[in-house]
Formats: structure tokens, C-alpha cells, sequence
């Protein structure tokens, strides 16, 4: 199965949870990509000591999770794009959804 996760906070719990689900679905097997719009595209500023997002986003990226940010949510903050997340698009956000068996939303 094909999952599109849509995250938009940078709630640290939230953060932390998408991720989980995703790692919990890559390791069943299935493909994830995660799309980071609005305040998500700042989730490298996510530290919290109860929950460890960098831990988990590292753990995703490692079991072969797609994740993808925002490019105009990034150009709106003067920011670039982190190396495993790279800058993208409305358009790609629409190819995800289309090409996903389930779209779940964190935020």
C-alpha cells in the first residue's frame, strides 16, 4: 500500500507522531511519502526533550521513507530545503495524493 502523509505543524508531538506512523508502515512493508506544508517545513527547529523528531525522522529516512517540503512555505520563511527533504511543489503534493492508496494528515 501507498501512503501520502501530509504534515502541517511543527507541534513536536504531532511531528513525532507522523513519523512514527510512517516508520510503523514502512516497516509492514509499505511505501510512504511524507509532505511538509506550512509551519512543518520548520521541523528542524523541532526539539523537544519528551519527544525525539530527530530521532524518528532520521529512523524514517533510513527504512526508505520519501519526504518532501514545501517550496513556496520555504520561500515565505527564508529558508532552504534540508538535504532529506527536498524542495518541491503543489504539483508534486497532487501526484503523491493521486498516486496514494491512503492520504492521512498530522496538523
Amino acid at each position: 500500500m501507498k501512503y501520502a502523509v501530509i504534515i502541517n505543524t511543527k507541534d513536536p508531538e504531532t511531528v513525532w507522531n507522523a513519523f512514527r506512523f510512517g516508520c510503523a508502515a514502512l516497516s509492514k512493508g509499505h511505501k510512504v511519502s511524507v509532505f511538509l506544508l506550512g509551519p512543518a517545513v520548520e521541523i528542524d527547529t523541532v526539539d523537544d526533550p519528551k519527544f525525539a523528531v530527530k530521532k524518528v525522522e532520521s529512523r524514517f529516512s533510513e527504512l526508505g521513507g520519501e519526504a518532501l517540503s514545501c517550496g513556496t512555505c520555504l520561500k515565505i520563511r527564508r529558508m532552504n530545503a534540508a538535504e532529506y527533504c527536498p524542495l518541491s511543489t503543489m504539483d508534486n503534493l497532487v501526484q503523491l495524493t493521486e498516486d496514494a492508496d491512503r492520504v492521512v494528515s498530522f496538523g
